[in-house]
């Protein structure tokens, strides 16, 4: 029943993609996060489903030519494009040419998408839609797992999606603390009580969840996000009670098998698995110093450790982001990686004070912002997990670029038209104040 329903589901949005060549974005995010097909049993267990969504959208862009937008020219694009030209560079000269080409091919497949949603997400109203089916793809896991973890008073591992990048615990953790701000901004733009209340429980299951993965870098992320929000918040003295009350909470839940695993974080160097990944932290820069190329993707075997690991017999994938790039695609990926990482932080904060006087687009400050917390989330906990060539971080960076082009597009509007909305915005006044608020809010959402 679920291999037909999920099939239904997928083939029946196909019409509505050649209409709506964004829906095709909307549809590739659900089947990439959310891996409906892994839930089945039968056919479409292995189906090409994120193809021929993909296929679809493409075809669409070429019918439905008006509704494309020219690839925007921000320097994080251009970035990300030298940035694959290399990792197809490095892939040539791969230590494992097989496996290398085999995560290239997956890379190339999200690196496609995410240019194609940027030409298709051209206004808020298809931006909102992108960001509501990742929370929701995403954030099913995370109140499932949230409610796992209560249910079992945290003795249990919350583990991801099988056969996806956040299968294992220390993934999923981090890629819900990374939702957890996207839900925010959902929750705050939501004119409805009940979504309000619904974002709100699910941002508290989700924590829940993350922290039930008893994943010691989404610990040492969760921390640096409360400390990034107490920093920026007006109300420290209150913001920090809030945030200090919300730990203690969460931390007196938590069993002794949990409080046992973070303790290792000072204990480092009687841990078996922490000074594993130092070992190959150390491989990965050793790798690169002697290889301008790097090993290529997927290179971690016992061969690589012979060579270049302190400790050769002690075998690791990476279990960080930067010296992942760095061991896989040398310094000049590393460079790249960094540059396109660091420039989505300075554009979250170039967008944020560009809106900062402007009350109609006061979402585009709030996303701006909230982003930006995901962002710090993915470089403090990604410095332990091997998630450079996750969706998501892609996913929130390109959530900047279409923003920037968003709010340009309306900054750069003739005072005529500006008039004309605040004309709109004075009507409505009227027949809210004539009406009541019901019919005030009809009219809001028929404009988006």
């Amino acid at each position: 029943m679920r291999d037909i329903l999920i099939t239904l589901i997928v083939f029946g949005s196909v019409p509505f993609i050649f209409k709506r060549p964004y829906i095709g974005i909307l549809m590739w995010c659900w089947i990439s996060y959310m891996n409906p097909h892994r839930a089945s049993w039968g056919f479409a267990y292995d189906m090409p489903f994120a193809a021929i969504i993909a296929g679809a959208t493409m075809l669409a862009m070429l019918i439905q030519t008006k509704q494309v937008q020219k690839l925007d020219k921000n320097s994080i694009v251009v970035l990300w494009i030298v940035f694959l030209l290399w990792t197809g560079v490095t892939t040539i000269f791969a230590f494992f040419p097989e496996s290398a080409v085999y995560l290239f091919k997956s890379y190339f497949k999200i690196m496609l998408m995410t240019f194609v949603a940027i030409m298709l997400i051209n206004d808020q109203k298809k931006l909102d839609h992108f960001i509501w089916v990742i929370v929701l793809s995403l954030g099913y896991f995370g109140v499932k797992g949230g409610v796992f973890t209560i249910a079992t008073g945290g003795s249990f591992r919350v583990w991801g999606p099988p056969s996806s990048f956040i299968e294992g615990n220390n993934e999923l953790a981090l890629a819900l603390l990374m939702l957890i701000p996207l839900a925010n901004y959902l929750r705050i733009i939501a004119t409805k009580k009940w979504v309000k209340i619904g974002f709100l429980g699910a941002i508290f299951l989700m924590l829940t969840a993350a922290l039930g993965s008893q994943s010691r870098g989404a610990f040492v992320a969760a921390g640096a996000m409360g400390v990034y929000f107490w920093l920026k918040s007006d109300k420290k003295f209150l913001s920090g009670i809030a945030v200090t009350l919300a730990g203690a909470s969460f931390l007196m839940f938590m069993p002794k098998i949990w409080w046992d695993r973070m303790s290792t974080i000072q204990s480092y160097e009687e841990d078996a698995s922490a000074l594993g990944r130092i070992n190959a932290w150390w491989t990965e820069f050793n790798i690169a110093n002697d290889n301008i190329f790097g090993a290529g993707f997927n290179h971690s075997s016992s061969l690589i450790f012979a060579q270049y690991a302190p400790n050769p017999t002690d075998v690791h994938a990476a279990h960080s982001i930067y010296f992942q790039v760095l061991g896989g695609h040398g310094w000049i990926g590393f460079a790249l990686f960094m540059a396109f990482c660091i420039l989505s932080l300075r554009l979250s904060k170039k967008i944020t004070k560009k809106t900062k006087e402007h009350t109609d687009l006061a979402w585009a400050n709030l996303l701006s912002r909230m982003v930006y917390v995901s962002l710090i989330a993915y470089a403090v906990g990604g410095a332990f997990l091997s998630l450079a060539y996750f969706d998501l971080p892609y996913h929130l960076m390109a959530i900047l670029v279409m923003t920037n082009i968003i709010v340009d597009r309306e900054l750069a509007k003739p005072v005529s038209e500006e008039l004309e909305e605040v004309t709109e915005a004075k009507d409505l006044e009227l027949k809210e104040a004539k009406f009541g608020k019901g019919i005030a809010d009809n009219v809001s959402f028929n404009r988006y």
